[in-house]
């Protein structure tokens, strides 16, 4: 029997530039399979402000945050969590009775992903862009202990800060990098995007490397993705992370971890 939505039902949210359909199926299919008096709906907006006082105002429970306002929003919150704080980047809200309290679930996922798939800290990487993404990875590549790697990013002034932050090198155009791990975290290849049919990063580099590793989830193949699995690359996709920054946010919006079985069929459900 489905579930019927009523006035206690706890309202969950996303927002981002272009919206996907991957947190609304996962979180509600964990809402069903739990019987949880949840709903979650996936939203976009030009008023960033406005939107996080609706947040408030309406009692919204939790709110995920994605590219471009995993910084932006920093300002509207009342409290950052030491995950958001270390590295300045938001992409979980926890609405408790009006207060706002911001985490990053983001740096969870990557660095649970690099120690599952076994890339070795002695790797010299590549990371694209100087985000908020940007930040959880390079954060992630720290802690990881990878000593050794390049900070891709146009930006000067932001590619500079993160590189310098984390003891990496900075490095403007991408051409010639020779590097193991190749990371995009950027919104090339993005579906809807202006970029949405382009590589992150060049053939020439993703040919020279073992791994590659794009953050972006929508859509679950990437050109990137498509063209490293052609070449025979391990490949860690976007549709990864998101699975376990989202089961993390789902435990901070609930109170309640899903075991592992139940995990992956929600992560399943949500790729379909």
């Amino acid at each position: 029997m489905a579930r019927q939505l009523n006035k206690d039902t706890q309202v969950c949210m996303s927002l981002a530039a272009r919206p996907s359909n991957f947190g609304t199926r996962f979180h509600n299919y964990l809402y069903d399979a739990l019987d949880l008096n949840y709903l979650y709906k996936a939203f976009t907006t030009t008023d960033l402000p406005g939107a996080i006082r609706g947040v408030r105002a309406l009692g919204i429970r939790g709110c995920a945050i994605s590219m471009p306002f995993k910084e932006a929003v920093i300002p509207l919150v009342d409290e950052l969590d030491a995950s958001a704080r270390a590295i300045h980047s938001v992409n979980t809200i926890v609405n408790t009775d009006g207060y706002l309290k911001a985490y990053n679930t983001d740096y969870i996922a990557i660095a649970s992903l690099l120690a599952q798939y076994r890339v070795s800290p002695d790797s010299v990487f590549a990371l694209r862009g100087s985000g908020g993404m940007a930040k959880a990875v390079a954060c992630a590549l720290k802690d990881a202990g990878f000593r050794h790697g390049y900070i891709a990013a146009k930006n000067e002034t932001t590619g500079q800060a993160l590189a310098e932050l984390y003891g990496f090198q900075w490095r403007q155009d991408i051409a010639g990098i020779a590097a193991d791990l190749l990371i995009n975290a950027t919104p090339i290849g993005m579906a809807g995007g202006p970029e949405a049919d382009n590589l992150a990063w060049r053939e020439q580099e993703v040919d020279a490397a073992s791994t590659v590793f794009d953050v972006v989830a929508l859509p679950p193949v990437t050109p990137l993705v498509r063209y490293a699995r052609q070449q025979g690359k391990t490949v860690i996709a976007g549709a990864e992370v998101f699975a376990i920054q989202a089961v993390e946010q789902f435990a901070l919006y609930t109170g309640i971890r899903p075991d592992d079985e139940l995990f992956q069929r929600a992560a399943a459900f949500s790729r379909q």
